[in-house]
């Protein structure tokens, strides 16, 4: 992406996980970047533009967090694969290499591997203020003359140095900083065999280049078939043990940097107890660390209910005052309608999603930004792996419970595709906000107000669990897809646990922009199109059906001498029925026989895939009621209904029962849908979430109202 026919010098951004990389990325771009997905994968990439003093531009390429050229993670992979083809658009012509000045030692690895690939490298040593305040001293001259390469103390949180890394770097890429290192890994014979091999097929001209591919030929994009072969013949012709290879050179670089950083690094005679290690003492401990985040979730989960009330509420009332100013200014056509339920509706379904979606990523990032995540992380690593999770998938599953569409997105965090895949499939099973509307009528309909024992109610206890009840499917579902997702890709924590910071705020609200930007984009145009099927289902219907519906409604209304408001709900009712959306609720009807639900719950259902919540404003629709919140009058309504051939109650403490487990384990949710096909770039994924939910939201239903069908009418 060299630009519209600009040549533009490519840097890449390359350094450890939790190297500060992103808040450098920010520092360096601001507003002027952007985000994409690698040809193939989901894995993101930023890019933006860096302006120099001299008025000259370069693309920045922030590429994921990598410990080594030797990945063990789909976002590492990204890393190898660039940097092992030079052909490869987002190739660099110069690195930034972002190190964490207190841990100096555990971040030269790469840089090393980036020398010997004859990149011109800087070295960007961040977090150098916290490094200082407990006493590691960095001889930053010293540290440049040894490696070779320029070497710039900076700070991403207070911004200090970055321009003079700004004006370091634009001498790197114009040629005048003094660049003099050497190849860092001496080859042993049978890696100078294999990549002289290597190269002379693939015409690479740089040796290390070749070992990365003579390394990586069984999964790297870029090579053919027969490149692949040809690469294989020789790595078997020449007895080449990549794996123990592997270890050796790391081994190698090890012992070639460590008296390096002894040299140029100062220490503090002995660490003092610092605020992180105290702090840590209590996060990190086996009991109450556990208990501090389940309390520190229940806040950003309450927060989220709370202060996105409001705006929602607003987003909510635009929508309905610009719907009704609309209607009654265009004329009575089926275009005003396609206008204003359909295109707005489907506009207000993505919007209202903001709030929630702006909060949990503010929230979560600031526990991110401040070093409390990582701890997390590392706690329930082992817990979440017998589920086919890890640490990072905790987060995502607490954060389902306000709404999927956040909580999906923030499993980003995730490297292992396969952990990250399982984390999106089950985190719709934790009961959202939007089945709370479900719930409340469900279990007022069906569940008498006894009291257990004088201090819990029954409806409380079915309302918990419910909330169990998806968390259950959640965890049996990743351990049921760990034994069928068999991946080759390993898995093990390997994360360091930063000092506690305060948040770089700029970082923060630029990370909340692009994550609310990236869902109204990405995942807003499909529940826009899917809003205008639904609408277009419920609006018109086969033949004559709807003249007919509207006419009969008229004599009915006529002969009821009903007020006009009431007549208009009657109106609505009977077009319901007559429209494609009634048509296919009878003819689902068969299906759902068994599970006790009539034609109109079939509507219910058709109708609520858009938003569950939209269960409560169908069913008042079918029944006439004036409005969904009169939660009263539907359920006397829906307690009166009948079947048509047999006469017998509906809603029968079996049907609202299964009803409610049918709706607490289905996904119908279009924007998850829409969310999980952004993530995973496939339909493959979300088709099948939407299949392997609803067969067994149907299957546990059916038992539930088996087990209940007994018991007397309501």
């Amino acid at each position: 992406m060299r630009g519209s026919g600009e040549k533009l010098v490519r840097i890449a951004l390359v350094g450890n996980p939790n190297s500060g990389k992103s808040t450098i990325f920010n520092q360096l771009t601001g507003l002027r970047q952007k985000t994409g997905n690698f040809p193939g994968v989901t894995v993101d990439i930023k890019e933006g533009r860096l302006r120099f003093p001299g008025g000259r531009e370069a693309m920045l390429t922030d590429l994921p967090g990598t410990y080594s050229l030797y990945p063990t993670s789909s976002d590492e992979k990204i890393v190898a694969a660039v940097l092992a083809n030079r052909l490869d658009t987002h190739f660099p012509d110069a690195v930034i290499y972002v190190a964490d000045a207190t841990h100096l030692e555990k971040h030269l690895l790469l840089l090393t591997q980036l020398l010997d690939l004859d990149l011109p490298v800087l070295l960007a040593l961040n977090m150098s203020d916290t490094a200082a305040e407990i006493g590691i001293r960095v001889n930053t001259t010293k540290l440049a003359e040894r490696l070779g390469i320029p070497v710039v103390a900076i700070s991403g949180r207070t911004g200090e140095n970055i321009s003079k890394l700004i004006s370091e770097t634009e001498k790197l890429i114009s040629g005048n900083s003094d660049r003099a290192h050497k190849r860092f890994y001496p080859l042993s014979d049978v890696e100078k065999h294999v990549t002289e091999a290597v190269c002379l097929n693939l015409g690479l001209k740089n040796q290390y280049q070749g070992l990365l591919v003579a390394h990586h030929h069984g999964w790297l994009p870029f090579l053919s078939a027969q490149h692949r072969s040809t690469i294989e013949a020789i790595v078997h012709d020449k007895d080449f043990a990549s794996l123990r290879a592997q270890v050796d050179e790391t081994l190698d670089r090890y012992d070639r940097f460590t008296p390096i950083v002894q040299d140029a690094v100062q220490h503090p005679p002995q660490f003092p107890s610092t605020p992180t290690d105290r702090i840590d003492a209590v996060v990190t401990h086996r009991v109450f660390g556990p208990l501090l985040f389940f309390v520190v979730m229940l806040l950003v989960f309450q927060s989220i209910y709370d202060w996105s009330t409001v705006p929602m509420d607003l987003i909510e009332s635009f929508f309905s005052n610009l719907n009704i100013w609309l209607k009654a200014l265009l004329p009575a056509h089926w275009l005003t309608d396609l206008l204003t339920d359909g295109i707005l509706a489907g506009l207000a379904g993505i919007l209202v999603f903001i709030p929630q979606i702006a909060i949990l990523f503010l929230l979560v990032t600031i526990l991110e930004e401040i070093g409390y995540m990582a701890r997390v992380v590392f706690m329930f690593d082992k817990t979440m792996r017998r589920f086919g999770m890890n640490g990072r998938s905790v987060v995502s599953l607490i954060s389902g419970g306000a709404c999927a569409v956040p909580a999906i997105m923030s499993s980003r965090t995730i490297g292992n595709w396969q952990e990250r895949l399982i984390t999106t499939m089950v985190t719709p099973f934790i009961s959202c906000s939007a089945r709370l509307p479900v719930y409340a009528v469900l279990i007022g309909l069906a569940v008498p107000a006894k009291r257990v024992f004088g201090i819990f109610s029954l409806q409380s206890l079915t309302f918990g669990s419910m909330y169990a009840l998806g968390v259950l499917a959640a965890l049996a579902s990743g351990f049921v897809m760990k034994k069928i997702l068999r991946s080759r890709e390993l898995s093990y924590l390997a994360i360091e646990l930063p000092v506690y910071r305060m948040p770089h705020w700029k970082n923060l609200w630029l990370t909340v922009w692009e994550k609310v930007l990236a869902f109204v984009i990405g995942a807003g145009k499909i529940i826009l199109i899917i809003s205008i099927v639904l609408w277009a289902l419920a609006r018109f219907g086969p033949g004559k059906a709807m003249e007919l519906a509207a006419e009969k409604a008229r004599l009915e209304a006529a002969r009821q001498h009903l007020p006009e408001k009431a007549a208009a709900d009657l109106h609505a009712a009977y077009q319901l029925e007559a429209s494609y959306a009634g048509y296919l609720g009878k003819v689902i009807e068969p299906a759902i026989r068994p599970l006790g639900y009539d034609w109109k719950i079939g509507i219910a259902l058709i109708a609520s895939f858009a938003a569950r919540e939209v269960f409560v404003g169908t069913m008042s629709t079918i029944y006439s009621i004036g409005s969904s919140e009169d939660d009263v009058a539907l359920r006397q309504k829906m307690k009166s209904a009948t079947f048509d051939d047999t006469g017998a109650p509906v809603y029968t403490l079996a049907t609202a029962l299964s009803l409610l487990v049918f709706y607490a384990l289905a996904m119908q949710c279009m924007s998850t849908l829409a969310v999980v096909k952004r993530e995973t770039n496939s339909w493959k994924w979300p088709l099948a979430q939407f299949a392997y939910m609803s067969v067994l939201a149907y299957l546990l239903a059916w038992v539930v109202y088996n087990l209940f069908q007994n018991s007397a009418h309501l």
